[in-house]
């Protein structure tokens, strides 16, 4: 072996050794501080005011459970209610029995009693007097009133979109609040929707 090839590869060891001793050497002096991204991300914020207000009312409930095939953050067994922060998840369980529920990393846990197919009770809040309903709130962005029918509230919604998608020159987040706006009023309008009495067929006396 060439002595030039037996030199180069000695100091290529050395200079190894030393960048592994310099990162050593960091890390003990200068330490990484815990991380606390699972409560300092919206969805670990979230996660934490959902399970505080499942508990506040008494709700029975699993975390990071599967649901039709996909995985949800939280799973009300006894409602048979399915909470996700993934709007892929939601699409495709909302096609199942199960009920899906949407939340946006920017809503409150204390709002998810608004969406919940059933009736919660009331969770005393410090800012109860300052919050918004995301319902009203919902339907005000669509501009239908709170009354409005499925129908309505697709075609409003259809209708909004197309002035704030970003293909159009709108806004990303004006759009992306308009289609979190459509998930809640849609749900709302499907939640208290009264299914409608069959119609009876008469058949036709027969002719004697």
């Amino acid at each position: 072996m060439p002595e030039w090839l037996v030199v180069g590869l000695w100091l290529s060891a050395g200079v190894g050794v030393l960048i592994g001793v310099i990162f050593v050497a960091g890390a003990r002096l200068y330490p990484n501080p815990p991380s606390n991204a699972t409560y300092t991300t919206g969805e670990g914020r979230r996660r934490v005011e959902i399970r505080q207000y499942l508990s506040a009312i008494g709700e029975t409930f699993a975390e990071d459970h599967f649901v039709e095939g996909q995985h949800v953050a939280f799973y009300l067994p006894e409602r048979d209610v399915a909470i996700t922060f993934d709007a892929r998840a939601y699409f495709r369980i909302e096609r199942s029995p199960t009920y899906a529920v949407l939340v946006e990393h920017e809503m409150p846990g204390m709002h998810l009693g608004d969406r919940l197919p059933f009736e919660t009770p009331d969770v005393s809040d410090d800012d109860e007097d300052e919050r918004v309903d995301p319902t009203e709130a919902a339907f005000a962005i669509l501009g239908v009133p709170r009354g409005a029918t499925l129908s309505e509230v697709k075609r409003a919604y259809r209708e909004k979109v197309k002035e704030v998608h970003p293909d159009h020159g709108g806004d990303h987040e004006e759009f992306q609040q308009v289609r979190e706006a459509y998930t809640t009023a849609k749900n709302r309008v499907s939640w208290i929707r009264v299914p409608r009495p069959r119609r009876r067929c008469f058949r036709p006396e027969a002719r004697r």
